[in-house]
Formats: structure tokens, C-alpha cells, sequence
């Protein structure tokens, strides 16, 4: 049994096991953008805009994102964010259709 207060313990003669925090985060990321839609695309994108472009003036070339240059990551960053943004009334639209639905 654990007691109160020792969390992450483990059995020490199987050594330090895996602990899956990024697929909780993941998780999480992925509950809030399918409650708030776009406008979550939008938030998370820009943030990363944001945070990309102060990198790349500080000097950053190369990302360990899979597009790997940073110039790359940002054009998608912003095609993502004009895209969201676009989205945005569209979803709007739907959710009061389908309040407007279930209010009769």
C-alpha cells in the first residue's frame, strides 16, 4: 500500500519505469481544443508564434520540429492561426444551430 504523501513510488529492482506525462499533457491539450474548437487553434498557435519568433531573433535556425527551420515552423504556425481564425464564425454558427435545435 502507498501511504499519503508518496506518490510516484515504484519497485526499485525493476528500476525507474516509464512515466507517460507528456501523453497526459497531450490528452489534456487535445480535451481543451475539442471543447473551444478553433478559437483553442487559434490561442495555441499564436502563443507558439509568439515564442518561435523570439527564438529565431535570439538566433535559432533549426527546431527540432519536424519542419525543422524555423521559418518553415512559422509560416505553418501562421497558416494555422489564419485558418483557425477563419473557422472561428463557422463555429460559432454551428454551436447556436444546434442550441437554437435543441431549444425547439
Amino acid at each position: 500500500m502507498t501511504e499519503a504523501g508518496h506518490t510516484r513510488q515504484y519497485d526499485e529492482s525493476v528500476g525507474l519505469p516509464f512515466d507517460p506525462l507528456r501523453l497526459c499533457v497531450f490528452a489534456t491539450i487535445a480535451a481543451i481544443a475539442a471543447l473551444t474548437g478553433p478559437i483553442a487553434v487559434l490561442v495555441f498557435s499564436l502563443i507558439a508564434i509568439g515564442g518561435y519568433r523570439r527564438a529565431r531573433a535570439a538566433g535559432l535556425l533549426r527546431s527540432r520540429c519536424k519542419l525543422g527551420d524555423t521559418r518553415l515552423v512559422l509560416t505553418y504556425l501562421i497558416a494555422l492561426a489564419v485558418v483557425a481564425a477563419v473557422a472561428i464564425p463557422f463555429w460559432v454558427w454551428g454551436i447556436v444551430t444546434v442550441v437554437r435545435g435543441w431549444l425547439g
